[in-house]
């Protein structure tokens, strides 16, 4: 199942392939803050997103054909059938940020002060190449992976930049990662392989959250602060995966409570759910409800909840998934 094929690719720890460099590699090329050839690759996973409006169908189509993220029937016509229907909304979403996902951008952004942050504290493990590997949108897994190969790197890190675990998220980008290493034939090899597959409490995530917390409650007036509701949303999960046994909404809630924790309690909240699709039983309660239920109240001393958004972005809240 998902979970087996992150336990497999941890015990196959090491990896190399030899294949030529080729043009849809390219894609994938990055850099490092040292002229030298890189000897640490950090591979970081995420969902991705189209950066072009031309890029939403075969973005949509790759999630509709994923079936780590959700297994329909007769998937292979389904799928590609669901994907063309949502393309058209999903493109006029896009078209209201600017016409397309800012994600490849700040994670050039992250990756270049990764690795140069890396170069100076671990210069034993330097030169430092992040490498951007999608899971539905370019550049993808695979070209990150061939790069790494061709560019000879000895030591790889997975890094999964959603902080919290499920088998339909990071789960999905590590059994991308093991099935195109054993497709090219690079499970055994000098390449050592490490993963981080989760942080949901860590120092600096939680501090962040806390950070922004505070700047926004700061924002209300003195006589009202106190009584700012805030809500954490994150991208709910449908029940059937939850008790399949995946820790995702455990890891969630552990990030909340830290935050709170660090917060000192200081105010009510609520932890919240939002993206259902369909009619199967997810995660609740639903984002929308909680917010139109306590605008509901009407109490002129209570002002509206404030929100804040764990893990969506535009680019998982809006395709349906």
């Amino acid at each position: 199942m998902l979970r087996s094929v992150s336990r497999a690719f941890t015990r196959f720890l090491t990896a190399r392939a030899a294949i030529s460099s080729s043009p849809s590699i390219a894609a994938a090329r990055t850099h490092t803050t040292s002229p030298a050839s890189p000897q640490t690759g950090i591979l970081m996973l995420n969902m991705g997103g189209p950066q072009t409006l031309d890029e939403v169908h075969d973005y949509l189509l790759r999630i509709f054909s994923d079936r780590d993220i959700m297994q329909l029937p007769a998937q292979n016509q389904l799928g590609p059938l669901i994907a063309r229907r949502r393309t058209p909304v999903l493109r006029k979403h896009y078209e209201e940020i600017g016409g397309g996902s800012p994600i490849k951008k700040w994670t050039d952004i992250q990756g270049q002060g990764l690795v140069k942050v890396l170069d100076e504290i671990s210069p034993e493990t330097s030169p430092h190449k992040y490498y951007i590997g999608f899971r539905y949108a370019h550049p993808l897994t695979e070209d990150a992976l061939d790069q790494m190969i061709s560019d000879g790197i000895g030591r790889a890190v997975a890094f999964s930049q959603y902080q919290q675990y499920s088998c339909s998220t990071s789960g999905s980008s590590l059994n991308q990662v093991y099935r195109h290493l054993s497709k090219v034939g690079a499970l055994s090899g000098p390449m050592q392989w490490s993963i981080i597959d989760r942080w949901p409490v860590h120092k600096g995530l939680v501090q962040v959250f806390v950070d922004n917390i505070r700047s926004e409650l700061a924002k209300f007036p003195d006589d009202v602060r106190d009584d700012v509701i805030i809500l954490f949303s994150a991208h709910s999960l449908p029940l059937k995966v939850v008790n399949r046994g995946d820790p995702y909404p455990q890891e969630v809630g552990a990030t909340v409570q830290y935050v709170m924790e660090e917060l000192g309690h200081t105010h009510p909240y609520r932890l919240v759910w939002q993206s259902k699709v369909g009619p199967l039983p997810w995660l609740s309660p639903q984002t929308e409800d909680v917010i139109k239920a306590l605008s509901k109240k009407e109490k002129e001393s209570s002002p509206r909840p404030h929100s804040l958004y764990l893990g969506p972005h535009r680019d998982s809240s809006r395709t349906g998934y």
